[in-house]
């Protein structure tokens, strides 16, 4: 079975940390509405929603990718660059134990979720301001029993990894050149975003579809000309808050 952890956005996302876009007003009940939108379209491409308890406290909650990765054998939870963000940890971790095994980052390490990006057994890791050196360290310590390997990318001009770039399916991947170390993503193919939307490269996968947000039809038309099935979602208002698709959900085999 797909399951898709995901968390609903609160009055709080107008407080949400912002590093490279500038604040503008949140419309939250058109984010909520968003984001119930994407989470119907989880459903409709065949994944169980199981949705988290709302966190009116924690501004970033809607952002669960963050907190964790889920791989085939076990889960890791992650120590979120924000401190503000340890908080949102608890409840994830206590989902996913039902699960998978638990491994953790620990201090001094930092990784956020959306820092990581998986081609078969690699794990593409982020190098951000809030993902460092000890805990891409730890990470590649922990999953290189079950015969996965860590690549460290360098990431310049955007919040996440997975801010610039996505894996399609088959090693393909969607890239924005402009913001990461692109030459750190070695044996995949890289596909590059219109230079007019340099911040659509940001997708995922659920079953055999590319789920990326509405607006770029430039990007989706380019993705669907590489085989690809894609889905398109509104996210204009979770934008706001430097959201991606990928970052709102947890999505993996049970």
């Amino acid at each position: 079975m797909l399951l898709a952890i995901t968390r609903p956005p609160t009055d709080a996302l107008t407080r949400c940390a912002l590093t490279h876009l500038d604040r503008e007003p949140i419309d939250v009940r058109r984010a909520i509405a968003q984001h119930r939108g994407y989470e119907d379209a989880l459903e409709r491409l065949g994944a169980e929603v199981l949705s988290l308890p709302p966190e009116p406290d924690l501004p970033d909650a809607v952002f669960v990718e963050d907190v964790a990765i889920v791989l085939d054998e076990i889960a890791v939870i992650m120590r979120p660059g924000t401190p503000s963000r340890m908080p949102e940890v608890g409840t994830v971790e206590e989902r996913l134990a039902a699960y998978r095994p638990l491994l953790r980052i620990e201090a001094p390490g930092t990784i956020d979720g959306g820092d990581v990006m998986r081609v078969d057994r690699v794990l593409y890791v982020g190098r951000s301001g809030r993902t460092n050196q000890a805990g891409i360290a730890q990470l590649a310590e922990a999953i290189a029993p079950f015969g996965y390997v860590v690549r460290s990318v360098p990431v310049t001009g955007c919040l996440h990894l997975k801010s610039a770039c996505s894996h399609l399916g088959g090693g393909l991947v969607l890239v924005n050149r402009d913001w990461i170390e692109a030459d750190a993503l070695q044996d995949v193919e890289l596909l590059d975003v219109p230079a007019a939307h340099p911040g659509s490269a940001n997708s995922f996968l659920v079953g055999g579809t590319v789920v990326m947000a509405a607006g770029f039809p430039e990007t989706a038309e380019l993705v669907h000309a590489a085989g690809r099935t894609v889905e398109t979602v509104e996210l204009s208002e979770l934008r706001k808050a430097e959201a991606g698709g990928s970052c709102m959900s947890l999505v993996f085999e049970t």
